[in-house]
């Protein structure tokens, strides 16, 4: 009889955010659990993610935008959510009226240069998620994304790429109106302070980031001028993790980081509960975590030199 295989390889993405809580609580040696149980195990799994913000950078979270420079303007910011601010971005406008009942069709812009192939734009309080672009109408639309509600827009709205829960820049790049980048240097706050004249106008070549609870603050130097006005600045960032949400959802973790995701919990959860294991489990969770760690990564060419001397001749 031939060996029969599930032909699949998406499990974690039908390993919800219950079935986490009930493998967790299950290596601590509880098995009957309790509504409390499940909300106090979901409040520990998002202390954990926020937890591994501090373990240093993730990559599956970095992606990549564009914001537009506007003359005599060197702050640009993004922002946690929309309910927290409008952040800065690609700009365009609608080239027709949208109501909240257009679905996945009819939303066209009047233009997506350096817009992202796939992402969310902000219209009004409303966020649109696409997966693509056919010419410039979106594609793959879901409306009302980010907690946000679908409402009706008229023809040339405002549309921004919306950028939203960023952690830190990465790396940035300022591009020119004929796709030219030139790298900016990252600088920190002492730096920055140092400089004599901010307001100095020109082609950026350095930036300063300041992260606060709700957003992320680029500050450039030099201020862009009217030469500048309508470019770009292009940058790698990285993004929060998203919050476990409802116990049905599949965690925003790529499956590398599920071995160590329970284990985690199962620590945490041991802090509460089972308190003679935590040790036990806190290694545990920790060699988890290192390979995980370790495996993530953005591998490129190494290269070795053999050391050459020359003696005084």
């Amino acid at each position: 009889m031939a060996n029969v295989t599930s032909g699949t390889t998406t499990f974690d993405k039908t390993f919800s955010v219950d079935e986490i809580i009930e493998e967790s609580y299950n290596r601590i040696g509880q098995f009957d659990m309790s509504g409390y149980n499940l909300k106090t195990a979901r409040r520990s799994l998002n202390i954990l993610f926020s937890e591994w913000g501090n373990r240093g950078l993730h990559f599956w979270e970095v992606a990549n935008t564009n914001i537009n420079l506007v003359s005599g303007q060197n702050e640009y910011s993004i922002y946690r959510s929309t309910a927290d601010g409008n952040s800065n971005g690609i700009t365009s406008t609608l080239t027709a009226a949208i109501t909240s009942t257009t679905a996945t069709t009819g939303i066209t812009l009047a233009s997506v240069t350096d817009m992202p192939t796939k992402g969310t734009i902000n219209v009004g309080s409303e966020n649109i998620s696409y997966t693509g672009f056919s010419t410039l109408e979106l594609t793959g639309v879901t409306r009302g994304v980010n907690g946000t509600t679908a409402a009706t827009h008229l023809n040339a709205a405002a549309v921004t790429n919306f950028v939203n829960s960023a952690s830190d820049i990465l790396e940035c790049s300022y591009r020119n109106s004929s796709n030219v980048d030139s790298p900016l240097e990252k600088i920190n706050r002492s730096q920055y302070q140092a400089l004599s004249n901010k307001t100095a106008t020109g082609q950026p070549s350095q930036y300063f980031v300041q992260r606060f609870i709700d957003k992320v603050l680029i500050q450039l130097y030099l201020t862009p001028g009217s030469t500048q006005n309508g470019d770009t600045i292009n940058f790698y960032y990285e993004n929060r993790i998203q919050d476990a949400g409802d116990y049905t959802n599949a965690t925003n973790v790529p499956f590398r980081f599920v071995p160590c995701m329970v284990a985690g919990l199962a620590y945490y959860l041991a802090m509460k509960y089972a308190a003679p294991r935590i040790q036990e489990l806190k290694l545990i969770y920790e060699d988890e975590l290192a390979r995980a760690l370790e495996e993530d990564g953005s591998s490129s060419s190494a290269f070795l030199l053999p050391k050459t001397y020359y003696p005084s001749m």
